[in-house]
């Protein structure tokens, strides 16, 4: 008789699941930020996103925006970041390469910073420190005042995608979806010339929405150069934009989160908007060179005295 028991409980443990499923069985809607409940998300191909993004990029001929801005100067490698609020700042772009940006101080509004690139070289002018710095965009060394690793080009890759040239990079699309994300993305890779494949940028679009939503960019050892994340699209001027805009630099060690407040799309803009002149006394310095200042020039080379015959 006792052999018979763990058949017996079996048997009731089956005619209780039978009976009530309800009582044993839990369902839920998952909920992702930015979607309604029981949405569903999107469906793209890989040709699909190559294409907004072209589209994205091709839209904007210039564009001249107002926008509040906070600076992080820092990194959470160091687990320290400082923080300069309520900075209003303009940002005014060309194609193919020249942009501009100046930043005011808060309150006051004096200006904190005006630099302004035209795809190569850069020039950055910061008042408080009585500073005119210009040289290339690259950063081989990254500055100990991070204030002056600012680059305009570092915002111009951000702010606008690339294209992705199918021609010549290869590309992997993956599905990234779980309960608490919805992404397809993008892998642009690279072949250097030993023929090793490297990982360029990440391009991540949200499936509630198919919007772009974030942007890597990385160096050819495969760490981070730029982190950009998109939100809240907007329509300016008939052409859809992120209201939204964080850009991290890690290995230069500042941040910066930008909220448009008004935005001009492919209103027209002269090349003297992206003409940024040394300011007088001011003291200049060539990234990579020591400082000098501009107002006392170095005397001319002496001349050599010919020899009368």
């Amino acid at each position: 008789m006792p052999l018979r028991r763990p058949w017996s409980i079996l048997s009731l443990l089956c005619l209780i699941l039978l009976a009530s499923p309800a009582c044993l069985v839990r369902r839920r809607a998952i909920e992702r930020k930015g979607a309604k409940v029981d949405q569903a998300l999107l469906v793209a191909d890989r040709q699909t996103l190559v294409d907004a993004i072209a589209r994205q990029y091709d839209a904007i001929r210039d564009l001249n925006a107002e926008v509040n801005m906070i600076p992080a100067l820092g990194t959470t490698e160091k687990n320290k970041l400082t923080e300069y609020k309520d900075v209003r700042a303009y940002i005014l772009f060309r194609k193919p390469t020249d942009i501009r940006i100046i930043g005011l101080y808060p309150v006051v509004r004096n200006k904190a910073f005006d630099m302004v690139s035209n795809g190569n070289a850069f020039k950055l002018y910061i008042p408080a420190r009585n500073r005119f710095l210009t040289g290339n965009n690259e950063i081989i060394q990254p500055s100990a005042n991070k204030l002056e690793n600012l680059r305009p080009q570092h915002f111009q890759d951000a702010i606008l995608v690339r294209p992705i040239d199918t021609a010549k990079d290869k590309l992997l699309m993956e599905n990234f979806t779980d309960e608490d994300n919805a992404f397809y993305i993008l892998h642009v890779v690279d072949q250097n010339g030993n023929g090793q494949l490297q990982l360029d940028r990440t391009i991540w679009f949200n499936r509630i929405d198919l919007k772009l939503s974030r942007q890597l960019i990385f160096d050819t050892a495969g760490n981070i150069l730029t982190d950009a994340r998109y939100s809240d699209w907007k329509s300016w001027d008939n052409v859809p934009f992120p209201k939204h805009i964080e850009i991290n630099r890690p290995r230069d060690e500042y941040a910066v989160v930008i909220d448009i407040v008004k935005m001009d799309i492919n209103k027209g803009l002269g090349a003297e908007k992206f003409v940024l002149e040394q300011p007088e006394g001011t003291t200049t310095q060539t990234v990579g060179q020591g400082p000098h200042s501009p107002t006392t020039p170095p005397p001319p080379p002496a001349k050599g005295r010919t020899k009368k015959k």
